[in-house]
C-alpha cells in the first residue's frame, strides 16, 4: 500500500518534504538542516564524492559546500509512497531539478528512500538514500 497511518502524519511528512525542497530553492541551510534528526544519515551511492554522511552537522554542513555547484536550483520532490508506524514512517519520493553549470542547463530526476522519525510531535529525516533516474 503506498499510503498508510494517520492522515494527520502523512500530510506533516508531506509538508517536512515540501519545507526541504522549499529550503533547497532558497539556499536556506537553516531551513534544510532543520529536516533532519541528529543521527541522521544521508546517502548518495551515485555521488561518490558525497558518499554517506552521518549525523546532522555534517550532513548540514556538506550540502552548504556542495550548494555552491547549483546555482540557481529549482528543486521539487513529490511523494509516491508514506507509510507511517507509531513514531516511525518510511516514504519514496521523486526529484526534479533545474539548474545551470558552467553556461549549461542541466536537469536532473531522481528518487529518494527515506527513514523519518517522530521527534517532539515532529517529523524528521533519520535516512536519506538519494539515486538517479535521468539526467540531461
Amino acid at each position: 500500500m503506498s499510503y498508510s497511518g494517520p492522515i494527520e502524519d502523512r500530510l506533516a511528512i508531506r509538508e517536512l518534504l515540501e519545507t526541504y525542497a522549499d529550503a533547497v530553492c532558497r539556499v536556506d541551510a537553516e531551513a534544510w538542516g532543520a529536516c533532519w534528526a541528529e543521527d541522521s544519515v544521508w546517502s548518495m551511492p551515485d555521488y561518490p564524492q558525497f558518499g554517506e554522511v552521518k549525523g546532522k552537522a555534517a550532513i548540514v554542513a556538506m550540502w552548504i559546500e556542495a550548494m555552491k555547484h547549483y546555482p540557481g536550483i529549482i528543486f521539487v520532490a513529490t511523494p509516491g509512497e508514506i507509510i507511517v508506524e507509531g513514531d516511525r514512517a518510511t516514504a519514496r519520493s521523486y526529484t526534479s531539478e533545474v539548474y545551470d553549470q558552467e553556461g549549461v542547463t542541466k536537469r536532473d530526476r531522481g528518487v529518494y528512500n527515506d527513514e523519518l522519525v517522530k521527534q517532539d510531535g515532529r517529523w524528521l529525516f533519520s535516512r536519506r538514500v538519494f539515486k538517479n533516474i535521468h539526467r540531461a
